[in-house]
């Protein structure tokens, strides 16, 4: 069974910095080099939206709104994905679900809420 536990959210100023993580456990050694990992976000009222994602190469794409501050990263022996948030802004708020794409099947977390205050 495929399980991804977040970690890292919270409450912070305009301004400051937070670094999300997720592993992933469940996932056949085979399947991982295909296996694209990210970072979504959804706020009150907003369609869950693409923010980062990585894959196995450690390929990257961003959301137009995040790029120069957001950095994703990988640790493929461990699993895991990362997102560091930096100059963070009150419309950063959201609650932020890790994704792991593996061909056509999409695996999600829980969701870990991240709150920036002005």
């Amino acid at each position: 069974q495929v399980q991804l536990v977040e970690s890292g959210g919270g409450l912070v100023q305009a301004g400051g910095s937070l670094r999300l993580s997720c592993a992933a456990s469940g996932i056949r050694n085979r399947l991982i080099n295909i296996m694209v990992m990210g970072w979504y976000r959804q706020a009150p009222g907003k369609q869950r939206e693409l923010v980062a994602e990585i894959d196995y190469g450690g390929k990257t794409n961003y959301a137009d709104s995040v790029k120069g501050r957001f950095t994703i990263s990988r640790d493929n022996a461990k699993m895991t994905v990362y997102l560091q948030m930096n100059s963070l802004k009150p419309e950063d708020t959201a609650v932020y679900y890790c994704n792991a794409h593996i061909i056509r099947y999409d695996f999600w977390g829980q969701g870990t809420q991240v709150t920036v205050s002005s």
